[in-house]
């Protein structure tokens, strides 16, 4: 197995930060808290902070802070933050403020957030539940009554409503209105992908966005590398993602979505490079640790790919898919025995999935076990599939 899969954090934090990028620190920080370990990422970003100062540093110290319980040093990380960024740390503040009951100075925080390049969309506030406290309370409902929101934002938010919603040609004819007031806005084109998107309409959202192809727009390039994704053009979408990796997006999830693009394409080094940089974040990620087990299988080295789908059963013993991926690397090999067992476990586990049934019978029928064999291939043909109908008629009926 790759190193990388047994790196503790403990080595993470012992690494010199003055070798380390100021997204590689966000991303370690981040996995530790999601870990549910804060204090590694609280020790990692007080190494980061006396070495470099970036209000990003300190919001995601913040996030660890209040993880920990501790909100007069998130507070004081997000008026940090402030300092370096004019309004990066207030929508931190509000929610701190929130979370303590105290709705005027949250709102007056909110306010601040509001009126800056960092505002969050209605949705997201609405939906965040560190207001939950104060969302009953008057000061709530009338921030509220105030207009926060441009006519387009708003009619971004109500088509993005309605395609959830899936509202037929309510989209549209939104769009169309707006569209006759403001003509040629990057908003109105991003909104114009997303409802191509929506219906279907892949390569007609790919070449809408197009047009706005050369802004560094988060959302922009999230939704072009989707919809050449759905336009069955994983290589676009793969630059799409290194787009946003090479922009300092500390977000460890685009390797992820990355090396599916690299798998369809046949990168497989490139996959299995980027599955083992997420890895090195998030060493015991389930879906990671599947991908490169397949990346290294169908790269045709089974042995490594073994390593890593008894890796994941170790951390993930329970989990029938588990047991499916290390039966299928058997399979592969023609190691009959050993796939029979997992493809048991796995049944054991999820009894109710057909591939499983017809792989352990074939798996069986190789080892001289025909009654066993056709009991499995009638199982699996009786759950709809018909694959297996061509093994019952070839060795089980006499």
């Amino acid at each position: 197995m790759k190193k990388i899969i047994n790196l503790l954090f403990l080595l993470i934090i012992t690494t010199s930060v003055n070798s380390q990028p100021v997204v590689d620190y966000l991303l370690k920080a981040k996995a530790a808290t999601d870990s549910g370990k804060p204090e590694f990422a609280i020790d990692l970003l007080n190494q980061a902070v006396s070495e470099i100062k970036d209000s990003r540093l300190y919001i995601e110290r913040a996030a660890a802070n209040l993880m920990k319980g501790d909100y007069s040093a998130a507070i004081i990380d997000f008026n940090e933050a402030n300092t370096l960024a004019p309004s990066a740390g207030e929508y931190g503040l509000a929610r701190i403020y929130a979370i303590k009951g105290d709705a005027k100075t949250s709102l007056f925080h909110l306010e601040k957030n509001m009126n800056s390049s960092f505002r969050k969309s209605e949705k997201e506030i609405m939906l965040d539940p560190a207001f939950a406290s104060i969302e009953n309370k008057p000061e709530w409902r009338r921030f509220w009554q105030k207009n926060w929101y441009s006519a387009i934002e708003e009619g971004i938010a109500e088509i993005e409503h309605y395609i959830i919603l899936h509202e037929g040609d309510e989209p549209a004819a939104l769009l169309l209105e707006l569209k006759k007031e403001y003509p040629g806005n990057d908003e109105l084109i991003y909104a114009d992908a997303l409802i191509s998107l929506s219906s279907g309409r892949n390569t007609d959202a790919v070449n809408k966005l197009t047009a706005i192809s050369d802004r560094i727009n988060e959302k922009y390039i999230r939704l072009m590398a989707k919809a050449q994704i759905a336009a069955s053009n994983p290589a676009g979408a793969s630059d799409s993602y290194s787009r946003l990796i090479e922009s300092g997006i500390a977000d460890a999830g685009l390797f992820i979505l990355r090396a599916k693009c690299y798998l369809k394409t046949g990168e497989y080094e490139k996959a299995l490079a980027d599955i083992e940089k997420y890895l090195v974040y998030y060493p015991s990620d389930k879906l990671a640790l599947s991908m490169a087990g397949k990346a290294e299988s169908v790269s045709g080295d089974n042995l490594n790919a073994l390593k890593y789908f008894s890796e994941n059963l170790k951390l993930h013993p329970n989990d029938s898919e588990c047991y499916v991926d290390r039966a299928d690397s058997y399979f592969i090999s023609k190691s009959w025995d050993w796939a029979i067992k997992d493809y048991t476990m796995s049944l054991d586990l999820d009894p109710g999935n057909s591939d499983v049934w017809l792989n352990k019978g074939i798996s069986l029928l190789n080892t001289g076990k025909t009654d066993d064999a056709c009991h499995d291939f009638r199982k699996s043909f009786s759950m709809g599939n018909k694959r297996a109908s061509e093994y019952i008629s070839r060795s089980c009926i006499k």
